[in-house]
């Protein structure tokens, strides 16, 4: 396995390499680098490493801003002092946050948790493990990744779902977000109907997550979501006759 650190304190750095070689002897560091513009150029120019080493705070900004300037194909562990990235992190190919001080049973969870997910098939029809996961003619549910563990979240405890930032969220009652590997038209597909409709491309709204709707002029209607959402939520022109048909009881 080939590794590549990013991270701008020499001292972390060298801890970091040696942690690596004391739990896999094998494993070979291919690189350690201590900026953006420095990772930036290393991506572009050589053979993508295994893995993927990433400190957050670098000598010359935030190391997302790497994903702005280069496709990083590869998994990435963050190491990093704090805990408020987390669910920026999981939108750019990590599989796993450690804070720091890092120690060697995290690491080796970490890198574990890799080979695992290394190990299983790329192709994976996530659609098709959450169909299966409800009971026939029951409700259906989420498996969702928090951190280095995995919660259920059944689709009545569902409020909405939306895009930002190219990611989907779904939201639940309590307020709860979760990024979910499905995009809007995949959950069409199995959402219940009567319970959920997309008002636009970038919202399934339930029906009880609705807590005041307003006319913002002949075909279009404004909509405030409970719990809120700091996004507009307005029916589209073209979906609002539908909208209307589905508040109604039709199809």
């Amino acid at each position: 396995m080939t590794v590549l650190i990013i991270e701008d304190e020499n001292a972390a750095a060298r801890r970091l390499q040696k942690l690596l070689e004391r739990i896999d002897p094998e494993l070979q560091v291919i690189g350690i680098i201590d900026s953006i513009e420095g990772s930036v150029e290393f991506l572009r120019n050589n053979a993508v490493p295994d893995l993927l080493l990433l400190d957050i705070h670098l000598a010359d900004g935030a190391s997302f801003e790497i994903f702005h300037y280069v496709d990083v194909h590869c998994p990435v562990i963050f190491t990093t002092a704090y805990d408020e990235y987390a669910l920026q992190a999981f939108q750019v190919n990590a599989i796993d946050y450690l804070l720091k001080p890092i120690r060697v049973p995290e690491l080796k969870r970490a890198l574990d948790k890799y080979r695992r997910l290394n190990a299983v098939p790329p192709e994976i029809d996530y659609l098709k493990l959450a169909k299966s996961m409800g009971q026939e003619g029951g409700d259906k549910r989420f498996l969702i990744r928090v951190g280095n563990q995995f919660r259920v979240v059944e689709m009545k405890e569902v409020a909405y779902f939306h895009t930002e930032d190219k990611a989907t969220i779904l939201t639940t009652h309590k307020g709860k977000r979760y990024l979910i590997d499905y995009s809007l038209e995949q959950l069409q597909e199995f959402v219940p109907p009567a319970a959920f409709f997309r008002i636009n491309r970038q919202f399934i709204v339930r029906l009880t997550a609705i807590a005041e709707m307003h006319a913002t002029s002949k075909s279009r209607v404004k909509l405030k979501l409970a719990p809120a959402c700091k996004l507009e939520t307005i029916v589209s022109t073209e979906r609002s006759p539908h909208f209307k048909r589905w508040l109604e009881g039709g199809n």
